[in-house]
């Protein structure tokens, strides 16, 4: 597991600015003033990153109406992001974290078990965050398919 602890409820989201899908840069800041789904994945392109990814996609205008934004993040550079917002038609920016920076400060960078194997890598988990910056709601380990219904319910 990752040596940065688990957040909760209350802690302050851990700050981030990292390149998108497009090459721009987005921050934690830019999101003050509007909730955010901050989810972690694993790999671009990959069956369940894509069920998960298209979960959103699909969910994107109902959280929008809830004043929700989305935004993906995996160790993957900007131009494979690009790759896998294109072929999905996706909605929303695909962060790159190739140094893992921010996945460990949100604790989900770590060894895990893939295949019987130990590897370091994303645990798939998400982070609803307020208006000001604080975790609503941390969800490790989530599954593709509870992501949306987990965020959902989490906002009452």
């Amino acid at each position: 597991m990752s040596t940065t602890e688990r957040l909760k409820k209350g802690d302050s989201a851990p700050d981030f600015a990292l390149q998108d899908q497009n090459e721009k840069t987005v921050k934690l800041e830019d999101f003050k003033g509007k909730k955010l789904l901050l989810y972690f994945y694993p790999k671009a392109n990959t069956p369940g990153c894509t069920k998960q990814a298209l979960y959103l996609k699909d969910a994107r205008e109902e959280l929008l109406s809830q004043g929700v934004e989305v935004v993906g993040v995996s160790p993957d550079y900007p131009e494979k992001q690009k790759k896998f917002e294109v072929k999905y038609q996706l909605n929303f920016p695909l962060l790159s974290d190739t140094e893992h920076e921010v996945s460990t400060r949100y604790g989900v960078w770590g060894e895990k078990k893939v295949c019987g194997k130990s590897v370091m890598g994303i645990t798939r988990s998400s982070f609803l965050i307020d208006e000001g910056g604080r975790i609503i709601e941390a969800f490790y380990k989530v599954t593709p398919k509870d992501t949306v219904p987990k965020a959902l319910k989490a906002l009452g």
